[in-house]
């Protein structure tokens, strides 16, 4: 009967417009004070205070500020657009070459911002006109756009990525290393689409009219607005795979080097640090909000034995380990459609890893199969948020409709890549077969 309230007051106060921290936070208050006050469990919200510090003084959640920080400061410093119109140029002779030219750049926002909304709704603005002005099928622009958006999703040092590693209790560094090779995997999906989308369908991805710009003078301007991104992401990403920092140290390296590349580009100012710093703390609030709303919610659910009925109903009816994966990726998926990847890592995530380890599945696989799926989810219709931003950013020039074909595609290369994982574990490889790879033992 608790769980049945605690649930339902839930999902009432979800519908009618409360934020989804404060509705699970206040769920799991109510039905507490009511366990607390007439039921068998005089102690129970005593416990939550110890979940709280626990939570306050665990350092892989210092990183998430720290990279937040990081990708605020090289989105706003105009490095980020500088770079978009740069490489665009320097492929735009090529068929297809404006197509491939998004997905670079977003190889390298994602791995140096990691940013979604801000990375889609950048590109949205600035790549979209100019694409639509070369004459590119206006669904295919919506997919590139969408796509190359989300790949901050899977590309660490992705947030996902940190939160899952301390969600499901795995290294960061070991999610890091394993999340490489599928996101290489994934970009050469989509530049592989792209050029055959050119080589089939010439008019759908031409190259720039009146091209007569010096290659020469393209590629060296490329290569400026590219190299110090490039640097800093080597030294970032580099430091934490190969084990030479922790990620905390390595997220305040970033920050730094963000803040040098602003200097040496002069737009280190007092009113850049001023947005920067609010933005990245109202983004922290609100993650942080969740989380302690979750912790709430998990507390009194875990005490009213809500996981073990979940335990049993997967014991009774889907005995096997393989059938729980099928049906937790689908609940992920589903889930994606509807609320935030923090509220499905801080709520739902829980309770499935707890069945996952009963049936002794491997952790660091399981975490990589829930990142490639809530990036997939990112994109599919009707409800995946990148299309939203780009629809925000592209106004009328691009109709809903069109960004729904487009994403279509990019849909079918992530379900490629989640079944592929799924298939072949080994492909989830850990920070020592890096090394191994590197010769660095």
């Amino acid at each position: 009967m608790e769980l049945c309230a605690l649930i339902g007051i839930a999902i009432f106060l979800l519908i009618i417009g409360v934020p989804v921290a404060f509705a699970f936070g206040a769920s799991g208050l109510m039905v507490g004070g009511f366990l607390m006050t007439f039921g068998n469990h005089p102690y129970l919200l005593t416990f939550l205070p110890n979940r709280l510090e626990g939570i306050f003084t665990n350092t892989t959640l210092v990183t998430i500020p720290l990279f937040i920080l990081m990708g605020m400061i090289l989105e706003r410093s105009g490095i980020a657009e500088k770079l978009i119109r740069s490489i665009a140029r320097l492929f735009g002779s090529l068929g297809g070459g404006m197509a491939i030219g998004v997905i670079v750049v977003g190889v390298l926002l994602a791995a140096s911002t990691g940013i979604v909304g801000a990375t889609v709704v950048m590109m949205g603005v600035i790549a979209v006109p100019t694409m639509i002005h070369a004459g590119y099928n206006k669904s295919l622009i919506s997919g590139v756009v969408t796509a190359s958006g989300t790949l901050g999703q899977i590309i660490p040092p992705s947030i996902i990525l940190i939160i899952l590693a301390d969600v499901l209790s795995v290294s960061v560094r070991d999610l890091f290393s394993a999340a490489i090779l599928p996101s290489a995997m994934l970009v050469a999906f989509y530049i592989l689409f792209i050029m055959a989308v050119a080589l089939l369908f010439p008019h759908l991805a031409p190259p720039l009219k009146d091209y007569n710009a010096n290659v020469r003078s393209l590629i060296l301007d490329a290569i400026k607005q590219a190299f110090p991104p490039i640097l800093l992401i080597l030294l970032v990403l580099g430091s934490i795979l190969f084990g030479f920092v922790e990620p905390t140290q390595a997220a305040a390296l970033g920050v730094f080097g963000a803040l040098f590349l602003s200097f040496i580009n002069r737009h280190l100012t007092l009113d850049l640090i001023y947005h920067v710093s609010k933005e990245t703390i109202v983004f922290c609030g609100m993650v942080f909000a969740i989380l302690i709303g979750a912790n709430c919610f998990t507390l009194v659910f875990n005490e009213l034995g809500g996981d073990s009925i979940v335990l049993e109903f997967f014991s009774n009816y889907l005995d096997s380990p393989l059938y729980f994966m099928l049906v937790a990726m689908l609940v992920i998926f589903i889930l994606g459609f509807l609320i935030d990847f923090f509220e499905i890592c801080y709520i739902a995530l829980p309770i499935l890893a707890g069945i996952a380890m009963h049936y002794q599945v491997d952790m660091l696989w399981f975490a990589l199969l829930v990142a490639v799926n809530l990036q997939t989810s990112f994109l599919t219709p009707p409800f995946g948020f990148s299309i939203f931003f780009l629809k925000s950013a592209a106004g009328d020039s691009i109709k809903i409709y069109e960004i729904y074909k487009g994403v279509i595609p990019f849909i079918i290369l992530q379900l490629l890549l989640l079944a592929l994982i799924f298939l072949f574990p080994e492909l989830t490889l850990r920070s020592e077969d890096l090394e191994r790879l590197f010769y660095f033992k």
